[in-house]
């Protein structure tokens, strides 16, 4: 059975920054509440705020919330890792399958939304997921994607 590490705001926005390319507004996650090997559960209330950089119109989108998902998974794979030694490494969302917008947008959302990605397939460079997108105990977003981790390495052993 893997051991979930509660983290009492250990790992907050200023964590996430340096642990992700994701930097000023576009860091949309406020903390990591939970990780394992294979499980990360993340809270923000980034998608209230008027200054989204991901709003359009004045709106927040719930197709937006795959981008939340991806920081999620981000943040887990420096986890994993521990690549936040060395500053945050460039990864890609290679496809999103699945994908289920319960909701049409996330900014009339009044609540915190936990945003949750479960590792099943983990290799060498690239990791499967499962994510969701929950407020109040309600899905919003829901889906699968596969990421590329260390997309710098990928592109440095390419020209060799």
């Amino acid at each position: 059975m893997l051991k979930t590490r509660s983290l009492d705001g250990a790992l907050d926005r200023d964590w996430i920054v340096g642990h992700i390319p994701h930097q000023g507004a576009m860091c949309l996650l406020d903390e990591v509440e939970s990780w394992d090997e294979l499980d990360i559960r993340c809270r923000t209330s980034s998608h209230r705020r008027v200054d989204n950089p991901m709003r359009a119109e004045g709106r927040l989108g719930a197709a937006c919330g795959i981008e939340y998902a991806a920081q999620a998974m981000a943040v887990h794979g420096a986890l994993m890792d521990g690549s936040g030694l060395d500053g945050p490494r460039a990864g890609y969302l290679v496809s999103v399958r699945d994908a289920r917008l319960d909701v049409a947008r996330l900014d009339d959302i009044p609540g915190d939304i936990l945003v949750s990605a479960r590792c099943s397939t983990r290799g060498e460079t690239t990791s499967f997921y499962e994510f969701s997108l929950q407020a109040e105990g309600r899905l919003l977003v829901n889906g699968r994607a596969l990421v590329v981790f260390d997309a710098d390495k990928l592109t440095a052993t390419k020209g060799r």
